[in-house]
């Protein structure tokens, strides 16, 4: 699983929801979904947030309650086929061949 991924949730409370993964922390095995598990942090007055007031951040859901649904629109490497490009390069070899014996 990674960023863009689709995923189901198969336990818990928001059991059967589908939804788009934001972040992943792979240390603690967690993953952030897109409007889920989002609260809110009330912060204390101090001096550097001098008015206090509320943050709102993401609780990770762990890895093993989601099941993979749809990859996401991250590009992936394509595999060439090697039978395919013997084919292909032995198919110039042979027009090389046949152009140089007229």
């Amino acid at each position: 699983m990674k960023v863009n991924d689709t995923v189901k949730i198969i336990s818990g409370n928001n059991k059967g929801t589908e939804a788009k993964i934001v972040k992943i922390d792979r240390k603690n095995g967690k993953a952030c979904l897109e409007g889920i598990g989002v609260i809110e942090r009330h912060l204390k007055k101090s001096y550097f947030n001098p008015a206090g007031g509320k943050k709102t951040i993401h609780v990770g859901i762990d890895l093993s309650n989601l099941k993979l649904v749809k990859e996401g629109d991250s590009p992936k490497p394509v595999k060439a086929d090697k039978a395919a490009a013997k084919k292909d390069t032995k198919a110039k070899k042979d027009t090389k061949a046949k152009k140089g014996a007229k």
